[in-house]
């Protein structure tokens, strides 16, 4: 998909990502919560902090477009809680979005101003890359959609269309993919992720 081709409604295919998510929070165990991801910043509860917070954040915007300072704080959630924390928020985020007039509005985002559907989709691109971070950090509990891979590997070349990353973006410089790789993990390299393990 090039810049010029009109973007897929994101919605249905966000739905879809926050199923995949929620499976795999799903299989998190407390025991798992200190160990190591391929998002280097994070461990897996600092993930899930992170997936959490988002989520939070995206519905204030889907609210009415525009970032607002929301309570994102995920101290209270107990170490067997992170599945039914993302329960609740997604169904939020899902409802926030739901109007056309909001794939249509202006939306600001932490990378500029853009109609919603463009925006929606770079938080499809998101999800599914830290949906994979997390699948890969416990083992790969689950086998990934490759259709959600495909739709977020289309909006992270037009979001990221050059190999090379300032350092000040949130996604390290693209890797070469592993020969045979799926759509999660041509996505996962062409955000900067290699699998853990792999040096």
């Amino acid at each position: 998909m090039d810049s010029t081709t009109p973007l897929p409604d994101p919605r249905p295919v966000y739905a879809r990502a926050t199923e995949q998510a929620a499976a795999v929070i799903a299989a998190v165990r407390p025991e798992q919560l200190a160990g190591p991801t391929p998002c280097s910043e994070f461990d897996v509860r600092a993930l899930l902090d992170h997936v959490v917070v988002v989520s939070l954040r995206l519905a204030a915007v889907g609210a009415d477009g525009v970032p607002r300072a929301v309570d994102t704080t995920t101290d209270d959630v107990p170490d067997d809680g992170w599945s039914a924390a993302y329960e609740e928020v997604r169904a939020r985020v899902i409802r926030a979005w739901e109007s056309d007039e909001r794939m249509a509005a202006p939306t600001r985002v932490p990378w500029g101003e853009m109609p919603g559907r463009a925006a929606l989709s770079g938080f499809v691109m998101e999800l599914v890359a830290h949906t994979w971070d997390l699948n890969e950090a416990l083992g790969r509990p689950i086998v990934l959609d490759p259709e959600l891979g495909e739709f977020a590997l289309a909006a992270a070349h037009r979001a990221l269309p050059e190999p090379e990353r300032d350092p000040r973006r949130p996604f390290d410089a693209a890797r070469p993919a592993p020969e045979g790789a799926d759509a999660n993990d041509r996505l996962a390299a062409w955000l900067g992720r290699r699998p853990l393990g792999r040096v």
